[in-house]
């Protein structure tokens, strides 16, 4: 049984994740393994050490190079082998629930876990790349108050398989087997779906590994995002270990404001999150830090905020940029979203002030699939119960 999420800090601010619970299903699922851990099955189920070594490299290429999830069509393996892994072992996919496409192209897709959970992921396609919006968690950690997914409980972080096969899912549906670096929609990873991706790290970690192993899914990881609502304690951790782009999520630039709507930084405030994209390995003008602004109507928009924003940013000499993001409404959102002007004239004093601050077309709108809107359909709430779930993870927060 899976041990209990800690949550770096003093502070837990959700209920205990539920753990996975096993599957039906006897057979051991091999995705999201290291080759290290594909052999030692292999060698736990009766293969000897160099049978085990070839047979781990032959399923790792199969199922991360080609795509397969059958043992029958790895024809690289004789058949009675093939029987015989068919058998003990499985590779698997997570089930897709329903999947909607946008009218600018954007897909959604609700997802169910082996244990019955639901969760989403985006594919986002633009001239120049396709971008993939992956969960971390089933739920949230966290109560960002212009997010719904933020409405949600955390129920359980998601294993290393089931953040790889929603990578492994899309290429699926885009028909992008085998796997190939030039000329494939999907050429952006983002961890900006469901969940605080730091704190699943240990999962997170080593699926990133496997979607950058340059024999299998062979994504560098400059096409990585990592997106994180400031959980300080593990940034430099992540920049360490994973080493992918940093992006994260500021929306304010006073205590007063972000304390509302961005919780966490009750425990983490700006000031010490900004030492910790400074102190972040691997920052520099080629691989600056994004921060992540959404644009609400009287309560972030003025342009003071965006002069301290510019402030900020200098005050730490940080290599960064700035996107802005107009607020994707969702039902019983306690916002609006800033008008036209102010957006663009908050982004005029950015620029101005020497800063990148790119305003990010909405996408997928009419999917409840843009920035802020993820949310599984099988978690809706009423107006009062979502108010008290948010006095309750604010109380907790202090």
């Amino acid at each position: 049984m899976t041990a209990a999420m800690a949550i770096p800090g003093h502070i837990d601010p959700v209920p205990v994740p539920r753990p996975q619970v096993a599957s039906d299903d006897a057979r051991v699922d091999i995705l999201g393994l290291s080759r290290e851990a594909i052999r030692d099955a292999l060698l736990e189920a009766g293969l000897d050490e160099r049978q085990a070594k070839l047979r781990a490299k032959q399923l790792w290429h199969q199922m991360y190079n080609r795509g397969a999830t059958d043992f029958d069509a790895m024809s690289d393996i004789a058949k009675p082998q093939r029987a015989w892994l068919a058998e003990r072992f499985k590779v698997g996919r997570p089930n897709t629930v329903v999947q909607q496409v946008s009218t600018d192209g954007t897909r959604k897709w609700l997802l169910k876990t082996d244990d019955g959970h639901d969760f989403e992921m985006v594919f986002i396609p633009d001239a120049d790349r396709g971008t993939l919006c992956v969960s971390s968690q089933v739920g949230c950690t966290l109560n960002c108050r212009f997010c719904h997914t933020g409405t949600m409980r955390l129920v359980r972080n998601l294993t290393p398989g089931e953040i790889v096969g929603q990578v492994m899912l899309a290429r699926d549906a885009l028909g992008e087997w085998p796997s190939q670096p030039e000329g494939r929609m999907l050429s952006n990873i983002v961890m900006m779906g469901m969940g605080e991706p730091l704190y699943n790290f240990d999962n997170v970690r080593d699926a990133l590994k496997i979607v950058m192993d340059g024999d299998g899914i062979g994504l560098s990881r400059r096409r990585i995002t990592l997106s994180t609502s400031g959980v300080v304690p593990m940034m430099e951790k992540a920049g360490a270990e994973i080493g992918v782009n940093l992006a994260v999520s500021l929306h304010a630039v006073t205590k007063e404001v972000r304390d509302e709507i961005v919780p966490l930084n009750r425990k983490y405030g700006i000031e010490e999150l900004l030492q910790a994209c400074a102190d972040y390995p691997g920052a520099n003008n080629a691989r600056r830090i994004t921060f992540e602004y959404v644009m609400l109507k009287d309560k972030n928009d003025s342009d003071e905020d965006a002069r301290e924003l510019v402030r900020l940013i200098k005050k730490y000499k940080l290599p960064a940029k700035v996107n802005l993001i107009p607020f994707n409404p969702w039902p019983g959102a306690p916002y609006e979203c800033s008008s036209d002007e102010r957006v663009n004239r908050f982004s005029d004093i950015v620029f101005e002030g020497g800063i990148s601050a790119p305003i990010r077309r909405p996408r997928g709108r009419d999917i409840m699939a843009a920035c802020g809107q993820l949310k599984s359909a099988a978690e809706k709430k009423s107006r009062a119960e979502l108010d008290k779930l948010a006095e309750e993870k604010l109380a907790a927060l202090g």
